[in-house]
């Protein structure tokens, strides 16, 4: 009987310590899940580097609302979790200030942003087309605002065409349509050779239309 009862009460116990058992090394998994995920802007900040240096995407900075537009202005910033900067003592530090300029992000120099072509729009017209772009502040550049940002721009793309090949075709085979061939112009091209280069006059007009660059290609795009 002993030894039933003491069966009997050593089976709870057992379950009871498996589950704490269990418990106990299931928590510390999760909590080691939980603190070794590392957010996806660390990629961007590189190690021990200069704090003044670290991309915009690896701080948080507080706005100076009293800064003059165009001027030099001292912004306050402190590194994003898991980002780990020195300064110029190589001290780690978390705050920290960087100067820049008092603009937005769209008022920067178009050598300071990326931005999306098109290759839709006609860019040999009058007047020029435009198209909205979608453009993005390098990574090394500090703006206020957001940093992604629309904006219409001219139509600036090309299809491979040389404008120098172009005069040359308009000048020696221009009467045979060569030059409206080779741009993509099949229908021009097709009238000047059954019309002999419109008896010489389109041939003189299309020397004069290419070399000022008032013709180009058929798909819309600049010379190279």
């Amino acid at each position: 009987a002993g030894s039933l009862m003491a069966t009997k009460h050593s089976q709870p116990q057992s379950a009871l310590a498996r589950g704490l058992t269990a418990g106990s090394t299931a928590a510390p998994r999760l909590m080691a899940a939980e603190s070794t995920e590392i957010p996806a802007y660390v990629t961007k900040c590189p190690s021990n580097g200069l704090c003044s240096r670290l991309p915009p995407d690896c701080m948080i900075c507080n706005t100076n609302y009293s800064c003059i537009y165009g001027k030099p202005a001292t912004f306050d910033c402190k590194v994003k979790p898991h980002v780990h900067c020195v300064d110029q003592n190589n001290l780690e530090q978390e705050n920290f200030t960087i100067n820049m300029t008092c603009q937005f992000c769209w008022q920067l120099p178009t050598t300071d942003y990326v931005c999306t072509n098109s290759t839709n729009c006609m860019t040999v017209s009058c007047p020029r087309q435009r198209y909205n772009a979608t453009c993005t502040v390098r990574d090394h550049i500090h703006c206020l605002g957001n940093r992604v940002f629309p904006k219409m721009l001219y139509c600036n793309w090309t299809g491979g065409y040389k404008w120098s090949t172009a005069l040359a075709l308009s000048i020696t085979l221009g009467g045979f349509g060569a030059d409206r061939f080779y741009l993509g112009q099949w229908r021009e091209g097709l009238g000047k050779l059954f019309s002999f280069g419109g008896l010489g006059i389109w041939t003189l007009i299309d020397v004069l239309l290419i070399g000022v660059g008032y013709v180009g290609p058929a798909d819309g795009s600049l010379y190279i």
